[in-house]
């Protein structure tokens, strides 16, 4: 199962990882490469805040 986040205009392909127990992101639309991952639902949005901040500095 998977599904999208926005943030900023940017948007982020999550899934589920049963084996880790962990939500992994991955922002689409870019070219680098950033993942981002957390263990609950607020954690996710705000790796996945950190970073978009991140790469816009």
């Amino acid at each position: 199962m998977s599904s999208l986040m926005e943030y900023k205009n940017y948007h982020a392909k999550i899934e589920f990882d049963e084996e880790d127990n962990i939500f992994v992101g991955q922002i689409l639309g870019i070219n680098d490469s950033l993942n981002f991952h957390g263990s609950s639902v607020s954690e996710l949005h705000e790796a996945f805040h950190d970073s978009i901040e991140n790469y816009l500095k």
